[in-house]
């Protein structure tokens, strides 16, 4: 039996805590006002971000979240997104993975749409 992925989503503006295990921000961009020492990711996957078309739409609007899941899972589909995203599925596999934004609200954003697919 293959254990689930340990996969959380955090705010990259948080302390790092010492079960975060691999640290891996998942905006495609930084995060403004923090520092790299500060953010100390292990990783930055810009490359499964949302498009800036479908973030610009979105804009963390909590009543387009299951349209924004909807279009980001076909997004996901796209060559270079779908390797970022086999990515993260092989660093979950023998880690602990917080997936990382700068969102004030990491509920609605796609680390949390990452994070239901990694260990859906």
């Amino acid at each position: 039996m293959v254990a689930k992925p340990d996969v959380q989503v955090r705010r990259v503006y948080d302390e790092v805590e010492d079960q975060d295990g691999l640290r891996v921000l998942v905006d495609r961009i930084w995060p403004r006002g923090m520092t790299k020492v500060k953010a100390a990711l292990d990783e930055w996957c810009k490359d499964v971000a949302p498009s800036t078309e479908l973030r610009k739409w979105y804009s963390h609007d909590p009543a387009k979240f299951e349209e924004f899941t909807r279009r980001y899972h076909v997004e996901l589909e796209q060559e270079k997104r779908g390797k970022a995203l086999q990515h993260l599925r092989d660093l979950a596999a023998d880690h602990r993975l917080t997936l990382l934004t700068g969102t004030k609200e990491p509920d609605i954003s796609e680390a949390k749409v990452l994070a239901d697919i990694l260990t859906g």
